[in-house]
């Protein structure tokens, strides 16, 4: 069984270069998996491209099978999607999804991969980190039936908890962001979208996820008394401010946070992480969701593209990358 590979590297901020790689041989409760694609998600993945991870959070930060340390010569990445070479009979041959680096080829342990169901093509599976993180975000919030509902920044996270909530019965939703072209993202959902000075106010629900303090003061300003912002930004090494004199006392407003990496614990004792995932890659029968592919590109570009990503020469939400 062919076991050489290439590795995507970040050698430096801003600096990425393809390592060849030997891939062990797979224990006896091992996979050996073969990368069709792989995703970046430009928020997360592009500040650690930059070098903006803080050193408070780095520990919090590593992804599951990262090599290396932030800010760099560092292997990270979550988003693959592969088919099974070499493991246990029932999985050989099947296409897996797995939170592992920018990799060609990897051996992982057996319980580190989730068949993709085969009514989910494997080039939208890369997108299962990211609705993972929407569904704990919705179990956090737990909206109810006819909520008015905001979520303001229109990036990779924000339009999958958008897309989501667009399933809920009688929710009013709106997604709001700065840039117009969201709108076409939103229209491809079946979202309703304005601009931040034209969103509709009194929400009970404000999802934020557009990581700037310009977009978490307006999505105060949105809420309806006693209503809730669930904060989903990660502004990794940067302050932000808020103003939380004015109305936010008098109105009785509320700010929680987010993550990916804790179950909700409205959810705990009956769902994992495991079922949280199954659960969105299921969610991705949906082909509405190929709005959040915005790109791709070759595994062999790839140091040559990241950089643009994180600039922003390359807009993207999901960038896909395409394994030979």
């Amino acid at each position: 069984m062919n076991r050489s590979a290439r590795a995507f590297w970040l050698r430096s901020p801003g600096h990425g270069e393809l390592r060849d790689v030997t891939v062990p041989e797979p224990g006896a409760d091992e996979v050996l998996v073969r990368a069709l694609y792989s995703g970046v998600s430009r928020g997360t993945e592009t500040l650690v491209f930059r070098g903006g991870v803080p050193e408070s959070q780095q520990a919090v930060m590593r992804a599951p099978f990262q090599e290396g340390d932030f800010p760099g010569p560092v292997k990270y990445g979550y988003l693959s999607v592969g088919i099974v070479e070499q493991g246990p009979e029932e999985l050989v041959g099947r296409t897996v999804f797995c939170l592992y680096p920018h990799q060609s080829r990897y051996a992982v342990p057996v319980s580190a991969v989730t068949p993709v169901p085969d009514h989910v093509p494997a080039e939208r599976a890369v997108l299962a980190g990211t609705v993972e993180t929407a569904v704990n975000a919705l179990w956090d919030a737990a909206p109810l039936v006819g909520d008015r509902i905001a979520v303001v920044g229109g990036g990779m996270v924000g339009c999958s908890v958008a897309a989501l909530l667009a399933r809920f019965p009688g929710v009013r939703l709106q997604l709001v962001d700065a840039d117009p072209e969201r709108a076409k993202t939103a229209e491809a959902l079946g979202i309703d979208f304005a601009a931040p000075e034209d969103a509709l106010g009194d929400r009970d629900l404000v999802v934020h996820a557009s990581a700037t303090e310009q977009g978490l003061a307006r999505s105060l300003e949105l809420l309806a008394p006693e209503g809730t912002v669930l904060e989903l930004s990660w502004y990794g090494d940067r302050r932000v401010s808020l103003p939380l004199g004015e109305a936010f006392h008098s109105r009785r407003l509320t700010v929680r946070s987010s993550q990916v990496g804790t179950v909700s614990p409205a959810r705990r004792a009956s769902r994992g992480y495991a079922d949280r995932l199954a659960l969105a890659l299921d969610l991705l029968a949906d082909p509405a969701l190929d709005a959040l592919i915005t790109g791709e590109c070759g595994f062999e570009e790839l140091p040559e593209v990241m950089p643009r990503l994180a600039s922003g020469e390359i807009p993207a939400l999901c960038h896909r990358v395409k394994y030979a």
